[in-house]
């Protein structure tokens, strides 16, 4: 009895046809390859391997910082002016700050932020006098021991032009303006000053120093080139 070919070999694919076409030719699965390991680095003692509890961390408060200046004019009469508003209910009674507020359910934090600029001083951020309303890159960092919690809070800039002033609500007793360029000293907290550097500093990255941040693409005022890419369109209805 004649052996059959296909005795004793390993079951596999079925060859294909001799006149089967490249593309139709059988290939083998290749194994993926698995990556080595990554090597282990040292612990330090001071670490544990997993989080252990500590303070909450939130994101729910915005700063908005609003600076006063003749953005249209080759060369303004006065220098940039930062609005510092005076709280007028504990904790901060009495201390001078930026907006600030809180992100309502279903907010974002821009969204919060030209709210909060409406409610504490009656700006429209998307309508002039406003010229240009940003997003800064930093965060403010800060702790509140009281409510064992670290908070991440945005950071905003809104541009006008005089003559504006702020309509202050309940929550503020009064409101006065200083020099950007002295405004660190002015400040509570250490990371309002960081803030106040960021401004400086994207202001002056401009073609011209005194060139308008324009608020719509129609406009021919060159805009500073770091502003341009934070500045936040008007809303679609």
């Amino acid at each position: 009895m004649g052996r059959n070919p296909g005795q004793g070999r390993r079951p596999g694919p079925a060859p294909a046809p001799a006149h089967a076409r490249p593309h139709q030719q059988r290939r083998t699965p290749r194994t993926p390859r698995t990556p080595p390991p990554a090597p282990a680095l040292p612990m330090t003692d001071g670490y544990r391997h997993e989080p252990g509890p500590g303070p909450r961390l939130r994101a729910d408060v915005v700063d908005v910082y609003i600076v006063r200046g003749a953005w249209g004019q080759p060369q303004p009469s006065r220098a940039p002016q930062l609005l510092l508003i005076k709280r007028a209910k504990p904790p901060l009674l009495g201390t001078w700050h930026p907006v600030m507020g809180h992100i309502e359910p279903g907010e974002r934090a821009w969204q919060a932020a030209a709210r909060e600029a409406s409610e504490e001083t009656a700006l429209n951020v998307w309508a002039p006098p406003c010229a240009g309303f940003f997003a800064l890159e930093q965060v403010h960092p800060f702790y509140i021991a009281a409510l064992d919690c670290v908070v991440l809070s945005p950071r905003f800039l809104a541009l006008v032009e005089p003559p504006w002033e702020p309509t202050l609500n309940h929550e503020h007793s009064a409101a006065r303006w200083v020099q950007l360029d002295e405004a660190h000293s002015h400040v509570t907290w250490p990371g309002q000053r960081a803030a106040l550097a960021e401004i400086r500093d994207a202001l002056s990255r401009s073609p011209s120093p005194h060139s308008r941040p324009h608020a719509d693409p129609g406009r021919q005022h060159a805009a500073p080139m770091t502003l341009d890419l934070l500045r936040l369109p008007p809303p679609t209805r």
